[in-house]
């Protein structure tokens, strides 16, 4: 998948966590893109068997969906929390160097990366 797929999988699910529902116009607030670009990667999406949208309807995650973008909202957490609270990033920078390097590291690192901050957690 597409680092800007993953992007609209993750804005999507962020919607749905805060608003219950998610929508072509929110989805192009969140990542200050057309809504024209919005339809174009929702089609795509529901090809991959991630969504289901009807045309001015709601944009629901399926199982399949859910489980991706869950993945990659929890590395995105999880880096932001480590570049910010154990390398001292700021929270700007945090955020938006999670969003960039979410796309390129492997799971096995992820996974390394979230052993670590938790014993931190148990040392602390």
């Amino acid at each position: 998948m597409t680092q800007s797929l993953e992007d609209y999988l993750e804005a999507i699910y962020i919607l749905i966590m805060d608003k219950k529902v998610a929508r072509v116009k929110d989805i192009s607030q969140k990542l200050s893109v057309s809504k024209p670009s919005v339809i174009n990667a929702l089609k795509e999406l529901e090809d991959r068997a991630y969504l289901q949208h009807e045309r001015y309807g709601y944009v629901e995650l399926t199982k399949s969906g859910m489980k991706q973008a869950e993945i990659i909202f929890r590395k995105h957490t999880m880096l932001k929390g480590f570049l910010k609270n154990i390398l001292g990033v700021s929270d700007k920078n945090a955020e938006a160097d999670a969003c960039r390097i979410e796309h390129y590291l492997s799971e096995e690192t992820i996974s390394r990366i979230q052993d670590y901050l938790s014993s931190k957690r148990e040392t602390n």
